[in-house]
């Protein structure tokens, strides 16, 4: 999707997209802390 929306703002210049692209990028640096707890409370204890 980053790809995509990069190419896109070079091919318009639409402002838009270009934010759109920075929010996208934004998301892709924050790990997603939820999943692994979600993960680390299926495992059974012993």
């Amino acid at each position: 999707m980053l790809d995509f929306t990069w190419k896109v703002f070079c091919m318009t210049g639409n402002v838009d997209t270009y934010l759109l692209y920075k929010e996208v990028e934004k998301q892709d640096e924050v790990p997603d802390f939820e999943e692994g707890s979600q993960e680390d409370e299926q495992q059974p204890t012993h």
